[in-house]
């Protein structure tokens, strides 16, 4: 499976060979100031799988959990593109609208829903998670995202 996409000014352009690992709408407060006040949307993937062109800012972080993070940009036009933790450097999340086929970005969990203003809307179909919840086990990684 060949999976495109990038940023809004096509400065950034990404392939993916492979299928998505796992996908989770994320309501810290890093992925609100990110989401404009909403949540974001990331679907991981194996960081060997991700083949990259164009220029990205990176800006690292301490998450919540306190996990430094990376979170990526377009250099040109801010678009946020990716996030990775420093303690699972082996998968890359996506952020899921920059996917040329945002379908595939469909979330499995809602993580963070303690962070996440009075007026959110949650999935009722998805579980959810106070904090960020555990690492993905194996059942989560190989069960189906489309």
């Amino acid at each position: 499976m060949t999976i495109t996409g990038g940023c809004r000014c096509g400065a950034v352009r990404y392939t993916i060979e492979a299928e998505p690992l796992f996908a989770r709408h994320c309501w810290c407060r890093d992925c609100q100031y990110i989401g404009a006040g909403s949540g974001t949307v990331n679907v991981f993937f194996a960081s060997e799988k991700v083949a990259i062109k164009g220029a990205l800012t990176d800006y690292t972080g301490h998450a919540d959990s306190g996990t430094l993070m990376h979170r990526t940009f377009c250099a040109t036009c801010g678009t946020p593109m990716f996030t990775q933790a420093d303690t699972r450097m082996h998968y890359i999340g996506v952020r899921a609208g920059t996917l040329d086929e945002p379908d595939l970005g469909k979330p499995q969990v809602t993580i963070w829903t303690s962070s996440a203003p009075s007026w959110a809307c949650f999935d009722p179909d998805l579980p959810r998670e106070e904090k960020g919840g555990p690492p993905p086990s194996e059942n989560y990684l190989s069960s189906s995202l489309h």
